[in-house]
């Protein structure tokens, strides 16, 4: 019998993996998931992925969007996990969202609540971390979407996984673009990083050292400078090909970060510069975070 709505079967098939670092915010996430309305299932071995795949085909339209929180919770199950995923690609549309979070923020998380890590046993949090780490590797260098939540609260975690689902319905892929200073390290989410030290630092002006790159007498400074303007005309038309080639291969989230020194300057004024420049590419939502702007 034919499918007299085929695109209702296309919906049906999305399943998002909720996984990362244990204290990086998957329990948020998953709750931010369902107030936008997915269906949420929490601490799931790998093993169950499958069938609930089928529970979400026979249920159709009720069923929309599954999102599955899977984790080291899951014990010797977790093991699985790879290669659950790549048996489902086949068939349904399956993206990984990883939490991660830097380690001592993540000791900070445990301390906090008074919870030892799950992977600890007899040693420290630290122990945990690394044990975790080593164990979530493969799979974070394989995830769709990567968030770290180092430096969120739950309230801004949540609204970080609201602009990224809420969008989905309006572009083919959400584009952020993100500032940062490199002495507070790099953007664990990023997938390019540009760097604008190669111009000279407004830090060094008396007058603009208390200004940020939002402000026109800093951008006026950095686009004076030869090189500036170049570059960024040649990275967008650079990036053009890279998005559309994300498009083609179905990575609806990408980062491209921007760093100088304190991430206040240059690379506040380069990632509003390109973020312009992109806004006009097809199919592309883009959004423009700085990171560390409100850093001393």
């Amino acid at each position: 019998m034919t499918d007299e709505h085929p695109e209702e079967d296309d919906q049906r098939q999305e399943l998002l993996i909720v996984t990362g670092m244990s204290g990086a915010g998957r329990s948020t996430a998953a709750n931010a998931l369902e107030d936008l309305d997915w269906y949420v299932v929490d601490n799931l071995p790998p093993q169950m992925l499958r069938p609930l795949v089928d529970l979400a085909g026979r249920a159709g339209s009720t069923l929309p969007r599954i999102a599955a929180v899977v984790d080291v919770r899951g014990r010797g199950f977790f093991a699985d996990l790879q290669d659950m995923i790549q048996s489902l690609r086949g068939g349904v549309q399956v993206r990984v969202l990883f939490l991660d979070a830097t380690d001592a923020a993540l000791v900070r998380r445990f301390e906090s609540v008074r919870r030892p890590h799950p992977l600890q046993g007899t040693g420290t949090i630290l122990d945990g971390i690394a044990a975790e780490r080593q164990r979530m590797r493969e799979l974070r260098e394989s995830a769709d979407i990567i968030i770290d939540t180092s430096d969120l609260n739950i309230h801004q975690l949540a609204i970080e996984v609201n602009e990224i689902f809420a969008a989905e319905d309006a572009a083919d892929i959400q584009l952020t673009i993100l500032s940062f200073g490199f002495k507070y390290g790099l953007p664990a989410d990023a997938d390019l990083v540009a760097d604008a030290r190669f111009l000279p630092n407004p830090f060094w002006e008396p007058e603009l050292r208390g200004l940020t790159g939002l402000d026109p007498e800093v951008r006026q400074f950095v686009f004076d400078q030869e090189g500036a303007s170049e570059f960024v005309d040649g990275y967008a038309k650079a990036l053009r090909p890279v998005l559309e080639g994300y498009r083609r291969e179905n990575k609806r989230h990408t980062t491209i970060a921007v760093g100088c020194t304190g991430g206040k300057h240059r690379s506040v004024a380069i990632a509003e510069a390109l973020a312009t420049r992109l806004r006009d590419a097809p199919g592309v939502a883009v959004a423009i975070k700085h990171r560390d702007l409100g850093r001393e």
